[in-house]
């Protein structure tokens, strides 16, 4: 059969059915209001036929906007990572906004909880179809999931999750296999007789993020029996001179240091200090694919940066959306992303 348009589809399906083309609707877009056995008739005609309908048609006759808000961290001073999901998120823009779907953009400041919360609250009041977020504040994160599922908007996380929030889907790495990863590079160099550094630079430092990689990270440690004993350091202040200032006081401390492994993208911050102080024989690995990090993999002082393709996070988010939204198709709840390894070798052919 010919499926040039589909009214004349509907039209057939219903006819085989012995049912009316508002039956047919109603089962093409999950409706209520038909039994279970007329719904399965229908869907066995809807496969013999292989239909396909024209969502282009179908979106341009409803006439209704489908409004998709984005809530991320700004590209600041300190790391240029949040300009790489943005690129995926206007690519995915771009290509659906002919079926009707706009786009929001919402930025908060990282290190201000108060930022991210009033955000949440201008959102929540445009009346929004779904929302695309990283999660960077875990509890005024279950306080806006909360409010979400009480007025059934649908949400994604990207980058990084909160469990049992009941989030339509989550986009980005396996944080425990990415640390764990992390920590059987850093062993490759390690000496059984040094300490190793694992630092969390941020200002909420028991992110579910931070937590779940460093559980990776010391779990293959333990699976692999290393004698290297690890050191934790949680520096709230995220600017260059505190994290000199802790730097300096835990090496004081612990002059065995042999390696260093940072839970975020700040591992630049880290590089400068270990450059600065003349310590660039310890191994140095952390996150992200961004030019104040590529600059000291170049320099030989990071030994690797593990990347998640955050482009690719952005479009898959928003191409979610899109699934369940506009073609009202299953959305995977757990959609993880590759573990890259970058070095000195291959950075420069490397797409984040």
């Amino acid at each position: 059969m010919e499926k040039e348009n589909t009214s004349f589809g509907v039209k057939e399906i219903a006819r085989r059915a012995n049912v009316s083309t508002a039956t047919v609707d109603r089962v093409l877009h999950n409706r209520t209001g038909v039994s279970e056995k007329t719904k399965q008739r229908i869907n066995d005609i809807i496969k013999e036929l292989d239909y396909q309908p024209n969502i282009l048609a179908s979106r341009l006759a409803s006439r209704k906007i489908i409004t998709i808000a984005i809530l991320l961290p700004n590209v600041s001073e300190e790391t240029d990572f949040w300009e790489a999901p943005l690129l995926g998120i206007r690519r995915a823009e771009a290509e659906i906004r002919q079926y009707g779907v706009q786009v929001l953009s919402y930025f908060f400041d990282l290190n201000s909880k108060e930022s991210f919360t009033e955000n949440v609250r201008l959102i929540l009041q445009a009346d929004v179809h779904g929302i695309l977020l990283s999660p960077s504040f875990i509890e005024e994160t279950k306080q806006f999931a909360a409010e979400c599922n009480e007025r059934k908007i649908p949400f994604i996380f990207i980058d990084s999750d909160i469990p049992d929030l009941h989030s339509l889907s989550y986009i980005g790495p396996h944080l425990f296999k990415s640390g764990y990863v992390g920590a059987k590079l850093l062993t490759y160099r390690l000496q059984s007789n040094t300490k190793v550094l694992i630092i969390n630079i941020s200002k909420e430092v028991d992110n579910f993020n931070y937590l779940r990689i460093e559980e990776g990270f010391r779990s293959y440690f333990s699976d692999k029996n290393q004698p290297n004993e690890i050191v934790r350091i949680d520096i709230r202040e995220t600017d260059y001179q505190s994290v000199a200032r802790h730097l300096t006081y835990v090496f004081h401390l612990n002059k065995d240091i042999g390696a260093a492994f940072v839970t975020n993208s700040r591992v630049h911050t880290v590089a400068s200090f270990l450059k600065n102080s003349h310590r660039t024989h310890v191994s140095l690995i952390g996150y992200d694919f961004v030019k104040e990090n590529v600059g000291y993999l170049e320099s030989d002082v990071i030994d690797f940066l593990i990347c998640h393709r955050p482009e690719e996070q952005g479009y898959r988010g928003v191409m979610a959306f899109y699934q369940t939204l506009v073609t009202n198709a299953p959305v995977t709840r757990l959609s993880y992303m590759p573990i890259d390894i970058v070095t000195k070798e291959n950075y420069e052919f490397y797409q984040n």
